[in-house]
């Protein structure tokens, strides 16, 4: 199958620091590839992939040091360039969001999109109740709630590579964060948890300027003034085998519909338990008293805290390895796609005609005037 993996351009492919879209996708790229599939991946020039890669972006957008950048004309340039190459793909599989709707409206049955957001935002719903002819893949089954409406295909939970982590029998006794530093994902309540039992905490997270005030006002005090906790700053890949695997646990507090929250498998795959609130997707991620504990308030989150050592940690990494490796979500994505072809009338449609050289001259005009 030929396929086109289409990705967000704010991080490279994988990321070099924090990032959630761009890591999926590489992950899911080169599995495709190693599952026999031709793959082209579209995406900014430093991606590291197993696949064809169309660069669009001499570099990742958040990373890149020149100031004055427009992503709404990077993004118009990824999408006129996905176009003058759409005919060579059996399969066109975005990551944009919705974006891309209005200029591949005529090609939609060979497309599928998989939304990583958070879906219960203004203005989303017109967005696709109005473009309903494109199937709509979820990353769990909660981030639906609020678009029940939509043209959904399947549910996929996202994968990692197993090899990518390495997996720790024993834990070196301190309790981890790791994620961004911002309200809904609740670094306080890691603080508190820790506090109440006197363990050490690392927190490992990026600071985005919008969170600026809520780290300095809220979080950064309450660093300062506890010697338990050590602020770490943003983790590589490389990194994460070791923080993650010598936690004992990984504490996942978050306070919103967290769509799935990648962390979590991340510790799964080094064999350590995760203790959740109840939110979001959680409880499809975390099978409570195997993989980790799903609580609904402060004390049962330290309850929690106090017995994560009690569960095995070679169950935690099987777990992983069977619901949530890079090629377990890779085939449950082929199931995918393989409905979606065999819906297309092959035998009575031509195949679909490539873009006019007038709309992709059209995206192209408008990405140098920045939108």
């Amino acid at each position: 199958m030929k396929i086109a993996q289409v990705t967000p351009l704010y991080e490279a492919v994988p990321p070099k620091l924090y990032g959630g879209t761009e890591r999926v996708v590489a992950h899911l790229t080169d599995a495709l590839v190693d599952l026999g599939h031709e793959v082209t991946l579209f995406a900014s020039a430093d991606a590291e992939t197993r696949a064809r890669l169309i660069p669009v972006r001499d570099q990742a957008i958040r990373l890149d040091p020149r100031p004055l950048k427009s992503d709404l004309a990077a993004h118009m340039t990824l999408l006129a360039t996905v176009l003058e190459h759409a005919d060579d793909f059996d399969l066109i599989h975005f990551h944009t969001d919705m974006i891309h709707f209005p200029f591949f409206a005529g090609m939609a049955d060979k497309t599928i999109t998989t939304l990583h957001g958070r879906l219960d935002l203004e203005d989303l719903a017109e967005v696709y109740e109005r473009w309903t002819e494109f199937g709509l893949v979820s990353i769990s089954d909660d981030q639906r709630r609020p678009m029940p409406f939509a043209n959904w295909l399947a549910t996929v939970h996202h994968g990692m590579p197993a090899e990518l982590y390495e997996f720790s029998p024993r834990s070196q006794g301190y309790l981890a964060f790791l994620g961004r530093i911002s309200p809904e994902k609740r670094p306080d309540r890691a603080i508190q948890i820790a506090t109440a039992l006197g363990r050490p905490l690392k927190i490992a997270a990026k600071i985005d300027a919008a969170d600026t005030v809520y780290w300095e006002t809220v979080i950064q005090p309450m660093i300062a003034g506890n010697p338990l906790v050590e602020f770490v700053g943003e983790i590589s890949d490389q990194q994460k085998s070791a923080f993650l695997g010598g936690a004992e646990a990984l504490l996942f507090p978050i306070d919103w519909p967290e769509p799935f929250g990648l962390v979590m498998i991340e510790a799964m795959a080094c064999g350590t338990p995760v203790v959740a609130f109840r939110c979001g997707s959680t409880p499809e991620v975390i099978e409570d008293g195997v993989t980790g504990y799903l609580v609904e308030t402060l004390d049962q989150a330290v309850t929690a805290t106090e017995r994560a050592h009690l569960l095995d940690r070679d169950a935690i990494r099987a777990r992983f390895e069977l619901r949530f490796s890079a090629t377990a979500m890779a085939r449950r994505y082929l199931d995918v796609y393989g409905d979606l072809l065999a819906r297309r009338p092959f035998a009575d449609l031509p195949r679909t005609a490539p873009p006019s050289r007038r709309t992709v001259d059209e995206l192209r005009t408008f990405a140098s005037i920045g939108g």
